[in-house]
């Protein structure tokens, strides 16, 4: 298997996993998460670092809430549900 088609899958299983219902997606969405770093260090030692890039912009543009949570976390800031933008002030 090649890293680019290990991507296309990891891809299919990303879009796969929006599917599901918020509460049957933390499983899933951990799995990604956890093989995303070898799979961009895989395309990165193939294809080279620049094809990284646009994986990991990638990768984080699909994580940013995740990533947001756990770096307020991190912070010492109290993290609470994601934000509904129907519920912010006007």
């Amino acid at each position: 298997m090649t890293p680019a088609l290990a991507a296309v899958l990891w891809v299919l299983g990303a879009t796969a996993t929006a599917f599901l219902p918020m509460r049957r997606q933390l499983v899933p969405g951990l799995a990604l998460l956890l093989s995303a770093p070898a799979l961009l260090l895989w395309i990165g030692a193939v294809h080279g670092w620049l094809w990284t890039l646009p994986a990991l912009l990638a990768l984080v543009s699909m994580f940013r809430r995740p990533f947001g949570h756990l770096l307020a976390r991190l912070s010492g800031r109290p993290a609470g549900p994601p934000a509904n933008p129907e519920d912010r002030p006007k």
